[in-house]
């Protein structure tokens, strides 16, 4: 389902000067450095793994998974994700995936929540039917009938999250790129994400690729860990 070979992002940021002269020098003669965030990393999923992908801040999680997502082009290196290639955007391949990150909030801020899962319905085509089934079912799993009628912004951390999901996952993707889902949240809301991962792996045969910095999430849902550092891949394997 994920196949990443000798992948590479480098940015390129310029390098300030102090003083007088310095900052003629920043106008008129900049200097530039280059950052490697991502360095000839490779490993492969297959269809129905959940993967954790862990590492300290700045390790490149999070570059790397909007390189898989599409969202960054990479400085080298080849990427091919349900047989597409992510950069190049094609509506197929949206189709087929969610990318959740637990810091970022992608619902309408002051309308009830159930709003946003109708417009990510007419996106990504989903039909009456289907939209009906899939809501019901993800509604049932995540025990959020009580809070789709409610607008975001009235909503707990935990609660918005529940929203979230919902929303990202109403055309039924089969791979999901979960960036730190349960951040901020408390430990009974962290179990009922858990828990509603491992269900709708489950449920839904999905591929998952999950960072997190709380190693419970990884523990209870991963059986295979990769892990990187500065950008390198320091281990891919089972997780004990």
């Amino acid at each position: 389902m994920i196949s990443v070979s000798h992948l590479r992002k480098t940015y390129k940021t310029s390098t300030k000067q102090e003083g007088a002269a310095g900052l003629l020098r920043n106008i008129f003669a900049r200097t530039y450095k280059e950052i490697e965030a991502v360095k000839e990393i490779s490993f492969e999923i297959e269809q129905g793994e959940l993967v954790g992908f862990v590492g300290p801040n700045g390790a490149g999680k999070t570059t790397t998974m909007k390189m898989l997502a599409g969202i960054l082009f990479p400085t080298s290196g080849e990427i091919n994700v349900l047989g597409h290639t992510p950069f190049e955007k094609s509506h197929d391949y949206l189709r087929q995936i969610s990318f959740i990150m637990g810091q970022k909030n992608q619902m309408l801020w002051e309308l009830p929540a159930v709003d946003t899962f109708r417009l990510n319905k007419t996106i990504y085509g989903v039909s009456d039917a289907e939209y009906k089934k899939t809501l019901g079912e993800l509604v049932e799993m995540l025990d959020a009938q009580e809070i789709i009628d409610q607008p975001i912004k009235t909503l707990s951390l935990g609660q918005r999250m529940k929203a979230e999901l919902i929303s990202t996952l109403i055309h039924k993707p089969k791979v999901l790129f979960l960036d730190e889902p349960t951040i901020g949240l408390d430990v009974v809301a962290q179990k009922n994400i858990r828990d509603f991962i491992q269900q709708y792996q489950s449920f839904y045969k999905a591929t998952i690729l999950l960072t997190s910095h709380y190693m419970e999430d990884v523990r209870r849902l991963a059986n295979r860990v990769i892990i990187i550092d500065h950008g390198a891949l320091l281990y891919d394997g089972d997780i004990e």
